[in-house]
């Protein structure tokens, strides 16, 4: 039984990938700071995952969780993800989004006489290439141009990723994700925070959508696919660096009208504000991902389309809601 670590686990991406996993017949092993605080709800939701306790910024507990799980594959899915933030908390940022990844590898390099066949992916992410002068879609070759701490982080642990590669024979693979979002999605993010939004106003619970940049351009896709890919990376015989993406690029304003159609709501207008606190300080105007190399070496490709993946986030908040609002009701009946 082959046996994986996963940093980040809580989180979208972990929790699709540790049941990925699960599916595949590994054991799955979770890194968290608190296994006491975090062990009801992990059991709950991944009742599968045994948790490890360990720290990104502390190479020390990492080398003590690899011992303890002895993992054939390491998949860091664990930082400070949130671009708006990094602005307010660019070193916590780059602590844990940079230096966390650098930790590990340094980690392997450390264990490599006794445990030298572990493999390695780091989820870097499309917010490296910001303003590229490249040409859109962007491709592995594409220059970055990092415009948010988040994404300086994101570059320090991509970069980290192909020299420990290149210097150690670590077998250290990165994915260069674009945005990927599913009903699991932090409503700190703009996708779900239109969903649960669109949700609560069709159900009389909420008035206005309150947003930043409505003309931002990102290549969405499920994170359900992208977690796939993140596995075929790590099975492709050499370590390497893939773009996972959809190919296509659409507007937050497509999101927000494709949301609140599938309301019913066609005069979405009415319901929507911008808010200069949601606009960054330095914005991307547009990401669009070149997928032709994980479609070649990797065979592949999302499942998902745009239109599918707003259907299936927002039809998903409407279900909780109404769930949450029916439980309300009963406790105070």
């Amino acid at each position: 039984m082959p046996r994986a670590l996963i940093t980040g686990v809580r989180g979208q991406d972990g929790r699709y990938l540790a049941e990925f996993l699960h599916g595949k017949g590994y054991e799955v092993f979770g890194l968290v700071h608190d296994v006491r605080t975090d062990d009801s709800r992990v059991a709950r939701e991944l009742p599968f995952v045994q948790l490890i306790h360990g720290n990104l910024t502390d190479i020390g507990s990492l080398i003590r969780a690899c011992e303890e799980a002895r993992p054939d594959e390491i998949y860091n899915l664990g930082s400070q993800s949130a671009v708006d933030l990094s602005f307010t908390e660019p070193r916590a940022t780059l602590d844990v989004t940079g230096f966390g990844p650098v930790n590990i590898l340094e980690t392997l390099r450390i264990l490599r006489a006794t445990a030298p066949n572990i493999k390695f992916y780091q989820a870097s992410s499309s917010e490296m290439f910001g303003v590229s002068s490249g040409a859109l879609p962007y491709s592995e070759l594409t220059e970055f141009q990092p415009q948010s701490p988040y994404a300086i982080a994101k570059v320090l642990g991509h970069h980290a990723t192909r020299m420990y590669r290149e210097a150690y024979g670590i077998f250290a693979a990165t994915g260069i994700c674009f945005n990927h979002e599913s009903p699991r999605r932090g409503q700190n993010f703009v996708t779900r925070k239109v969903s649960v939004a669109v949700a609560r106003i069709a159900l009389g619970l909420q008035s206005k959508l309150a947003l930043g940049n409505l003309d931002s351009r990102r290549d969405w896709g499920f994170a359900g696919d992208y977690v796939e890919a993140m596995w075929l990376t790590l099975q492709h015989s050499e370590p390497d660096d893939f773009v996972i993406s959809t190919g296509e690029s659409h507007s937050v304003t497509e999101f927000v009208e494709l949301a609140f159609s599938r309301v019913g709501i066609s005069d979405w207008q009415e319901y929507v504000v911008q808010d200069p606190r949601f606009f960054r300080a330095l914005d991307v105007p547009d990401l669009c991902g070149d997928n032709s190399k994980a479609r070649s070496i990797l065979g592949w490709k999302p499942s998902v389309r745009f239109e599918q993946l707003v259907t299936m986030m927002v039809d998903a908040d409407l279900s909780l809601i109404k769930a949450t609002v029916k439980d309300a009701d009963r406790t105070h009946n």
